[in-house]
């Protein structure tokens, strides 16, 4: 039987293993897409829910032209199909789609009604068309209610696990969004209230100032004057 300190030692080397694999999304973020200078920058550290559907999706922010970049890190642990996450844009115009990570991760835009706008699964025709467009900055968009759908391409086994990083932005921005969606513990309930509610309800993080590139400082959450992505938020 294995004892307690066998337990407490490997979920250590669990958490190890998952902060390493971010680390690696950090490096390879370091280059890509640097802010403009005096960019204010917030950030949520949450649980997904513990139910893969839309309606449950982690809320990911607000996308407003010329204001607004949204930028996401998680991963697709072992067995775990998919990933959802709600964005809401507020002014229309054209999206830029930033991606980094594992190789085999499929990224899906749908609309309120579910209709699926962009895959990057190249036989999804105009759906593959408007994926390009995205990553080229000339995809516009509506207003409205969107999710993002992550999970594996067809060829890479559901045990297999794998890590990625998203980042949507219209034109230019001054304020960064970040999430850090972990996966659920055990024993969470879907309808779990989310850990940012307790950020809500008395945490004293503000706003911070900072140039250079979000998605390569997700990581340092608490330092550096970031804060919390619903006090920028509300």
């Amino acid at each position: 039987m294995s004892s307690v300190t066998d337990i407490q030692g490997m979920a250590t080397g669990l958490q190890q293993s998952v902060d390493a694999a971010m680390k690696r999304l950090q490096d390879q973020a370091k280059s890509a897409d640097p802010a403009p200078e005096n960019v204010q920058e917030f950030e949520q550290d949450v649980r997904k829910k513990a139910l893969n559907i839309p309606s449950l999706a982690t809320d990911i922010g607000v996308l407003t032209k010329d204001v607004s970049r949204l930028n996401v890190m998680s991963q697709l642990g072992k067995n775990d199909p998919v990933d959802f996450y709600k964005v809401k844009v507020t002014t229309a115009g054209e999206v830029t789609l930033g991606r980094v990570g594992d190789e085999g991760v499929r990224f899906q835009l749908m609309d309120k009604s579910g209709t699926i706008i962009a895959d990057s699964d190249p036989g999804q025709g105009k759906a593959y068309d408007a994926f390009q467009k995205m990553q080229g900055g000339t995809q516009p968009l509506d207003r409205g209610d969107y999710t993002v759908r992550i999970s594996r391409d067809k060829s890479v086994p559901q045990t297999e696990q794998r890590n990625y990083a998203f980042q949507l932005r219209m034109g230019t921005y001054s304020k960064d969004y970040d999430t850090i969606a972990r996966q659920p513990k055990e024993g969470d309930r879907p309808f779990d209230p989310p850990s940012y509610l307790a950020m809500l309800n008395g945490g004293s993080a503000t706003g911070g100032t900072a140039a250079g590139n979000s998605l390569a400082s997700i990581l340092l959450a608490g330092s550096g004057g970031r804060g919390s992505l619903f006090n920028g938020l509300f």
